[in-house]
């Protein structure tokens, strides 16, 4: 028998009790054959494979949450990055592939399409120049386009020219949407160590490296864990680890056989699972609240980083053991904005930016989805990424920043997104300039410790 009666009974609890859900499978399609000498016959190459390959995503997912009876929460597509695809192209300004990418989103009916994206981390081409300098125009007129700049690594440092341009980028993209609350810079993120098989949006892209396309699920279950440790009493530690990586592996478990279904269904190779704890604005399902279910009165309170290393440590353990093929980010992600727990704490003070840093060096990602004052300056939101870049470069992990300047609003004010998106504080920041250090420019050398040949 597959599975027993008690562990189907356990896995409906969880979903109906425990928010368990797929957060999303994505369908990664690679976009390097569809190439042309011009931008237009490149749209065309591109709209015709991608309707092609996903035209039967959405229905796959909504057959298989009414089969299974486990939601699918979104269902999204990652393309090669577009600096990549548009550099032979005469176009100076790569609008119309974001246009292009939104119009299929559209007509599948998916949520999200990833990979407005440019990977620089040492250098640009004169096409990364051209996608980046697109930003802003092409998330101010699309719906469900996402974009990603990978600025950093830990192979080939950390490329500060990059690092100043996205901080305008970022204030240029909150500016053109700033009628939907800089609802642009939501769906806009800055990496050091992008990985290459992300399902979650907004970083995911399908790498050069990756097949000519794959379906990518991403798990979650914030609510599971936290009434796992909820029923653990004052156990000590390494018991409490223990309960942790295997109710991880029963989460894991289940996205497996639906991302295998998925991928049967859709004639593509299954990728990776990414068992990565993303919480939502909804009760009980937070990752700050699984903290606090360990004993610390508030999220952000001393001991917060030794308790989320200690979690995302042990979900990615019971991850690697129910499935073979473990990807993506896999741990916790600590947004600000789609997580209750986390915007109490914020707006209790418990949570401060500082904190939230020290958090990013332990986590799945970074700063996510964290609102500032609308006058920030570029340079200051260069100077955060440039932080958040190095805490990944040196330890050799994943980091990503996504800043929301909200307009008009200044610290302690309150902004809405929406939906999976939520609300949040907007939280203060350290004023001290940092302009010089920013025009310094140029690219901070790789760590020692990255030479492994």
């Amino acid at each position: 028998m597959l599975f027993t009666t008690k562990e189907i009974t356990e896995t409906v609890d969880m979903i109906t009790r425990q928010n368990l859900d797929i957060r999303c499978i994505t369908l990664g399609i690679s976009l390097l054959d569809c190439v042309a000498g011009s931008g237009t016959e490149t749209r065309r190459r591109v709209k015709e494979k991608i309707l092609r390959v996903a035209g039967k995503l959405s229905k796959t997912g909504l057959d298989i949450e009414n089969e299974f009876g486990i939601p699918v929460i979104n269902k999204r597509i990652a393309v090669t990055p577009l600096a990549l695809v548009a550099a032979s192209s005469e176009d100076l300004d790569y609008t119309p592939y974001a246009r292009t990418l939104d119009e299929c989103a559209k007509t599948l009916n998916i949520d999200f399409i990833g990979g407005f994206s440019a990977l620089v981390q040492k250098g640009f081409t004169e096409g990364d120049r051209r996608l980046i300098n697109s930003i802003p125009g092409a998330l101010s007129c699309t719906e469900r386009v996402c974009s990603s700049v990978n600025a950093a690594s830990s192979k080939s440092g950390i490329n500060m020219d990059a690092v100043a341009l996205m901080g305008k980028i970022i204030k240029q993209t909150a500016e053109k949407t700033a009628a939907q609350g800089a609802l642009g810079c939501a769906k806009l993120v800055v990496f050091c160590n992008a990985p290459e098989d992300n399902p979650f949006m907004a970083g995911a892209f399908h790498g050069p490296g990756e097949p000519e396309s794959c379906l990518n699920v991403g798990v979650s279950g914030p609510g599971v864990i936290k009434s796992a440790i909820e029923n653990c009493g004052s156990m000590p530690f390494d018991e409490l680890a223990d309960v942790i990586k295997k109710t991880s592996f029963k989460i894991t478990r289940m996205g497996q056989l639906v991302g295998r279904e998925a991928a049967k269904r859709l004639g593509v190779p299954f990728g990776i699972l990414d068992l990565s704890l993303a919480p939502t604005p909804a009760i009980g399902d937070s990752v700050a609240r699984i903290l606090e279910g360990m004993g610390l009165a508030r999220a952000g309170a001393h001991g917060s980083t030794a308790a989320l290393a200690m979690l995302t440590d042990m979900v990615k353990k019971g991850g690697v053991m129910a499935s073979t093929h473990v990807g993506g980010f896999s741990g916790a992600f600590i947004p600000v904005s789609e997580d209750e727990g986390m915007v109490a704490a914020v707006k209790s003070g418990s949570i401060n930016i500082d904190k939230l840093e020290a958090l990013t060096s332990v986590c799945s990602v970074g700063l996510d989805m964290v609102a500032v004052p609308g006058n920030t300056d570029a340079d200051t939101i260069s100077a955060i990424i440039a932080d958040e870049m190095a805490i990944g470069m040196v330890n050799n992990k994943t980091t990503a920043v996504r800043l929301i300047p909200a307009p008009g609003k200044n610290a302690g004010d309150w902004v809405e997104f929406g939906g999976l998106l939520g609300a949040a504080p907007v939280m203060p920041l350290n004023t001290a300039g940092c302009a010089d250090f920013i025009a310094r420019g140029g690219r901070i050398p790789a760590p020692i410790h990255s030479f492994k040949n």
